[in-house]
């Protein structure tokens, strides 16, 4: 029984992960609510799987022309700074803090991200 959730969890990961939303906003609370996999655990768990799972996913986006490069080195230069401090500094952090730190984190994206789902589209998309 134990492997099918955890095949499901990777499903749904891959699902989002997929489609550039980032398959750990729904892996981590799914690996520690419904697998009892501790936080930090379920993190490192979704940042291994994170690495397979984006290098097909950009390959599959950059062959269908839905990358743009313009910028990219600004986005990824302070995501990679920030990430090492972050990591560093979830090392340190108790279990239960970064658990409702993320928690609410996500509970203010579903806030934002609804808020833009009610919003009338303004034009075509940005490619």
């Amino acid at each position: 029984m134990a492997f099918l959730v955890f095949f499901l969890c990777g499903i749904l990961g891959g699902v989002l992960g997929g489609m550039g939303m980032g398959g750990g906003t729904v892996l981590i609370p799914l690996l520690t609510i419904f697998c009892g996999v501790p936080q930090t655990a379920a993190q490192g768990i979704n940042l291994v799987s994170f690495l397979p799972m984006s290098a097909l996913a950009l390959s599959v986006h950059a062959k269908s022309g839905l990358l743009e490069r313009r910028g990219l080195g600004w986005i990824i230069l302070p995501a990679l700074l920030f990430s090492l401090l972050f990591s560093l500094l979830a090392a340190h952090i108790p279990a239960g803090m970064l658990k409702r730190g993320f928690g609410v984190f996500l509970v203010i994206l579903s806030f934002f991200q609804f808020r833009s789902a009610l919003k009338p589209a303004d034009g075509p998309s940005v490619r």
